[in-house]
């Protein structure tokens, strides 16, 4: 295992991220960043989840470096008495995990799609591009903005709160999905013809093992990167349809809805209230698309 471990380290992808400053710094960022999310009733120094707890004698408070600051609430505190920094923590949460199961649902979907139409080509090929196509006319943001749309007003009244979160990941999900298939296909239509494809054919080896086990290890590399870039429009989507007031919840803040709260006082003085919660949407997309960018010059051979 120390070998392994030890081989990886040295590795020509490890190399090139210890020696890259940006890279280094957006990981760090990053890291930062889902740890807090992920340890936040643990790191977050109230919970504003409990409504028992709020006051709204605490409410907006300024932040530390203003006049009546309160080192309890370094980020001050909103219209209700929620800790800012708090709600930023708990509100990672959401935004990560909406985030990356959209992304994962995308990846396996597209995936799916690519290979099955680069691979038997024909008929199928030309209906699934052709749907593939007419999606990608429409914007993300709209396509999601329908599938929520549909979906939640499918839904009885007092079942969408509680299924918003699952209805989020799959507008965003099923949104996302034609990069990763056009992708896909154009990597399986060189692979196809491969010596290593043609041997497992002359074997008998049914086309299923053959795209999962020899063609799929071979076109997942583009996916990763697309899927690292896709984590950042994932996200970005989720918190514009928070914004919109479409998104998950009241009960569940996201970044989203946290700038949305606070844009109604934005222009009133307690500009902290939206500002924060934004600046930290903007780190956190940073950071991950400049991981992508880097994930894409590491993963090219050209560029080596």
């Amino acid at each position: 295992m120390k070998a392994r471990l030890a081989r990886a380290w040295d590795s020509d992808l490890f190399y090139g991220f210890r020696t890259s400053p940006v890279a280094l710094a957006a990981g760090l960022v990053l890291l930062v960043l889902i740890v807090a999310a992920a340890f936040a009733p643990f790191l977050a120094p109230h919970n504003p989840m409990d409504v028992a707890s709020l006051s709204l004698l605490d409410s907006f408070k300024p932040p530390v470096g203003m006049a009546d600051a309160d080192w309890s609430n370094p980020l001050g505190t909103d219209n209700q008495g929620r800790d800012v920094l708090s709600a930023i923590m708990y509100g990672l949460r959401i935004s990560l995990a909406v985030g990356i199961s959209a992304v994962v649902l995308a990846v396996i979907v597209g995936i799916a799609i690519g290979l099955a139409s680069g691979y038997a080509g024909g008929t199928l090929d030309a209906v699934l591009m052709r749907i593939a196509d007419v999606q990608l006319t429409f914007p993300s943001i709209l396509t999601a903005l329908l599938v929520d749309g549909v979906i939640t007003v499918a839904l009885p009244r007092t079942m969408r709160d509680a299924v918003q979160i699952y209805v989020m990941i799959f507008a965003i999900g099923i949104s996302l999905w034609p990069g990763f298939a056009r992708t896909v296909r154009g990597s399986t239509l060189v692979e196809r013809n491969k010596d290593y494809v043609l041997a497992a054919r002359v074997i008998g080896v049914r086309p299923w093992r053959i795209m999962l086990f020899h063609v799929m290890p071979n076109v997942i590399g583009p996916v990763l990167v697309i899927g690292t870039l896709g984590l950042g429009l994932a996200v970005i989507a989720e918190a514009t349809l928070s914004f919109l007031g479409v998104g998950l919840p009241p009960t569940q803040p996201s970044l989203g809805t946290l700038i949305r709260f606070g844009n109604d006082f934005l222009f009133s003085g307690q500009w902290w209230v939206s500002v924060f919660p934004g600046l930290t949407l903007i780190l956190m997309v940073l950071a991950i698309n400049l991981l992508g960018d880097w994930m894409r010059d590491a993963l090219n051979p050209k560029l080596r």
